[in-house]
């Protein structure tokens, strides 16, 4: 390992390449549980299409696995170290190459923030829809290698529905470009939207150009308090059967409130034990805001219309209600997606699971689309002296994972498969499409040095 460490040393510079103990520790996870630690033997961050190009050369030559990173922000798992691999870090490759308000498209490299990508198109008019949860840090790259959503995939779609064109690095070290700078191409098989969400396992994406939205000249925010999680999630039916399209909808239980109001110091909870959150935007926002009014005040709810500022607070509040604890042994986070006419049903099970497995229970759902993120947890004090807590999480998490597939769901809906789902992928995907799944796999990456163990 000692010489290929030279010779990225050679090809990048020694500014570029660390094998630090402490930086490899830090940049071997993501936000993930980690079911194997493994230290990689370098972290090299890579400052351009030439350099990818050079550390991937490398590596391949060395029989070295490459794991691409951007912020480690993904729960799953994707960027987790594998043993003996570079940790190629594309952080730096930061720059908006163009934005084209008349085109309405951006062209950027894979380190750009999304947050960045949305101040800059801003400025036109525009935005980039796509908006995970952690869109301040989470970088374009990664966004696309997990097919990321986010708060406004109800009305917009995921990151799949906003790339156009890739440049991707693949496992030889050579560079292709996929798709085209139109919004509309049917040429050939569909490569670009292959890639995407192929978590850095089929070649690593360098450059991206992503199709803009308009920014919505006017935004409205309902907030509707139920005395209950399952009246909430009935809500959100009633609105789909009401016709109207937000472009926000979220959905909020008891515990996630609570805990909200223990981290920033609001009410919540004296409002309602579950929150439904609504926001319509564009010249229409107005009159779908009535209508979503009075379809949920006719279910139950108490509807309150929201002035600006604490619209904004709530919004920012639901982008921060996985709370501050990264997921580990204790505390395990879920991406379940079911059919909305089964969000009712599933929530339903969600409840019953964690009373007939004793552990603890919170969820937030982006209603919209039927994605939803519960969590459980047992104490780590009770861990100490409960033997069986462990185990009771694991079922409880098992079952969630079994409950949503037989109701017509998937294991993940945005975050990805990475390590940690993999024990589940053969529950929603039958042998014959994942053997086709590593044949695609053989083909861009027949040494099995990109990402290895990760994804499929």
């Amino acid at each position: 390992m000692g010489s290929l460490v030279e010779e990225l040393v050679g090809a990048l510079g020694a500014g570029k390449v660390s094998t630090e103990t402490a930086l490899l520790a830090r940049y071997a996870v993501d936000q993930a549980p980690v079911l194997d630690f493994q230290l990689p033997e370098a972290v090299v961050f890579a400052g351009s299409v030439a350099e990818v190009q050079a550390v991937v050369r490398l590596c391949a030559a060395h029989s070295v696995a490459v794991v691409a990173r951007g912020a480690g922000t993904g729960v799953s798992g994707g960027a987790h170290a594998s043993r003996n691999c570079v940790v190629l870090s594309l952080e730096r490759m930061n720059r908006i190459l163009d934005l084209n308000p008349d085109d309405e498209t951006a062209v950027v490299e894979p380190g750009v923030v999304n947050a960045a990508l949305n101040e800059a198109a801003a400025e036109h008019g525009l935005m980039y829809a796509p908006d995970p949860a952690s869109f301040r840090s989470s970088t374009i790259g990664g966004n696309v290698a997990t097919n990321a959503g986010g708060l406004r995939c109800a009305k917009y779609g995921v990151t799949r529905d906003s790339v156009l064109a890739l440049d991707v690095v693949l496992a030889d070290g050579s560079l292709i470009h996929t798709g085209h700078q139109t919004f509309k191409g049917v040429a050939g098989y569909d490569l670009t939207g292959l890639f995407v969400g192929s978590e850095g396992t089929l070649g690593i994406v360098v450059g991206a150009t992503v199709r803009l939205k308009y920014l919505p000249r006017e935004v409205h925010t309902i907030a509707a308090f139920y005395p209950d999680f399952r009246q909430a999630a009935a809500g959100v039916l009633a609105v789909g059967r009401a016709r109207v399209q937000p472009a926000i909808m979220e959905l909020l239980d008891g515990g996630t409130l609570a805990q909200l109001d223990e981290l920033h110091g609001s009410d919540l909870s004296a409002r309602g034990r579950s929150l439904l959150l609504i926001q319509t935007d564009g010249f229409g926002a107005a009159a779908e805001a009535d209508v979503v009014r009075s379809v949920l005040a006719a279910g139950g709810a108490t509807v309150t219309t929201e002035a600006t500022a604490e619209a904004e607070q709530l919004v920012e509040l639901r982008r921060n209600s996985r709370g501050v604890e990264v997921d580990d042994q204790y505390r395990v986070g879920e991406d379940v997606a079911v059919p909305r006419s089964r969000l009712v049903d599933y929530v339903s099970a969600l409840e019953d699971l964690a009373a007939e497995h004793s552990v603890n229970l919170k969820v937030v759902a982006h209603a919209g689309d039927g994605n939803l993120h519960p969590t459980f947890w047992i104490d780590r004090q009770d861990s100490a002296v409960d033997e069986g807590a462990m185990d009771r999480l694991n079922l409880a998490l098992d079952a969630s994972i079994d409950a949503a597939l037989e109701m017509g769901g998937t294991i993940t809906g945005e975050h990805g498969i990475g390590q940690y789902k993999l024990r589940w992928l053969g529950l929603e995907q039958p042998e014959p499409v994942r053997e086709l799944q590593r044949r695609i796999k053989e083909l861009f990456d027949p040494a099995g040095i990109l990402n290895p163990g990760k994804a499929i």
